[in-house]
């Protein structure tokens, strides 16, 4: 096939992407969409592309819709690659970057997969749309389909998620349903449920429109470094996010775009990690993390719907995946806010926390570049902060109790407070 198609991971059987399928009718395994490298190259003038302006659209002609008068978008993507020269300093990386994936219109990566998703279930006839989610997702959803004038359901695991995730998605108009479950139950409910109820569109990252709107970040990241880093690290939960990128790499490169792909790394909590685990010990299967426990509730999951995806991403790349620590995980999200001026929520500060491991055992040198993904914005979830870092000091109002406060010599000078301009 020379077009945009549905590929099967396991099997390899293809299907036009006229089907509404999200996983493979043959085998039952996870699908990708192909994209037609050699048209591409023809027909695609790269100088032409990168005089638009930073975004998901932007490389539209490398995105399967075909309606685009359907797109609808809330101007995701062209998001910040920020150098982190005091950060890289006290790390010994000369070429540390953060891609700040929080900078997207509701906080976090997801809305990357989600104007490409959303118009996909557009252009299928949709009337309602479904996921589970941790947070991240049924926010990102409940926007996006808001704009598009579609209903929206959500299942979360109850007590499981970050509050300033869920107020999103009750304000955007969710139907949120909480199961007495964790989100691997919620999402095997919701994939059933599509299964038996066509009218309704599954967008999950096991929908690969999904995948394909979350490859522009490597887009971008290449487009922004005027090349391909030699390191891309990342959190991973569900796994989608990982093989998403290293799908987008690949493709920039055999597109003739960058000279070589990165390294692909993988970071998980201690208490979910069976990626982590399973590149450990040198599998090609995971054992799945029956109750999944971190601070870090974007990658609470234990069972990766894209596990074998993110495995291939791994060793394919000739990265690797480690884990790091709830502690690990607070003191890095603690340093790249005070010594680089970014606030990321927990999970997003995973790579960061991972550094500091890949330093110490040679993984990384100085000269690398280096490319961090935090994926959320630190207000998605704010009760970690005001529950444990310190507390506000409370003084009299006064100056000498604030100049005492400060240390700061007492001085007697007269100073007169400024007359209200006329």
């Amino acid at each position: 096939m020379n077009e945009f198609h549905f590929s099967c991971i396991e099997c390899g059987a293809t299907f036009p992407l006229s089907e509404n399928i999200y996983s493979c009718p043959k085998c039952g395994d996870l699908l990708q969409i192909e994209v037609p490298i050699g048209e591409l190259k023809d027909a695609v003038d790269f100088k032409i592309l990168r005089r638009l302006p930073l975004s998901v659209w932007r490389y539209a002609p490398l995105l399967p819709i075909i309606d685009h008068s359907k797109i609808i978008t809330l101007h995701e993507g062209g998001t910040g690659l920020h150098h982190c020269r005091r950060l890289g300093s006290l790390l010994g990386l000369e070429h540390l970057y953060v891609k700040n994936e929080g900078e997207n219109p509701t906080g976090s990566f997801k809305d990357r997969g989600m104007t490409v998703g959303i118009t996909r279930a557009l252009e299928v006839g949709a009337r309602s749309v479904i996921c589970a989610s941790t947070g991240n997702t049924a926010a990102s959803l409940a926007a996006y389909s808001a704009k598009a004038g579609l209903e929206t359901v959500v299942l979360i695991p109850s007590g499981k998620i970050a509050y300033g995730k869920l107020a999103q998605a009750i304000v955007y108009g969710a139907r949120i349903v909480q199961i007495k479950g964790n989100f691997d139950e919620a999402l095997k409910i919701v994939f059933e449920v599509c299964s038996r109820n066509r009218e309704i569109y599954l967008l999950n990252s096991v929908n690969p429109f999904r995948i394909e709107g979350q490859k522009t970040l490597a887009y971008e990241v290449c487009d922004q470094l005027n090349r391909q880093p030699d390191y891309f690290i990342i959190p991973v939960g569900n796994a989608g996010n990982i093989s998403a990128a290293w799908k987008g790499f690949t493709e920039y490169y055999n597109l003739g775009q960058i000279e070589a792909k990165p390294k692909m790394v993988g970071v998980q909590a201690e208490g979910a990690a069976p990626i982590a685990e399973a590149v450990a010990k040198k599998r090609l299967t995971i054992e799945p993390v029956k109750k999944p426990e971190t601070i870090a509730t974007a990658i609470r999951i234990g069972m990766p719907v894209s596990w074998k995806k993110a495995l291939r991403a791994i060793y394919e790349s000739e990265g690797t995946a480690l884990t790091v620590s709830d502690e690990e995980i607070l003191d890095a999200q603690s340093i790249l806010a005070r010594l680089e001026g970014l606030f990321v929520e927990p999970a997003s500060a995973a790579p960061i926390a991972a550094l500091k491991k890949l330093k110490e055992a040679d993984y990384l040198s100085r000269d690398d570049v280096v490319v961090c993904v935090a994926t959320g914005h630190g207000l998605k979830d704010p009760d970690i902060v005001t529950r444990l870092y310190e507390k506000p000091v409370e003084l009299e109002a006064d100056v000498s109790s604030i100049e005492r406060f400060l240390g700061l010599a007492k001085r007697e000078v007269a100073v007169e407070f400024p007359k209200t301009a006329c």
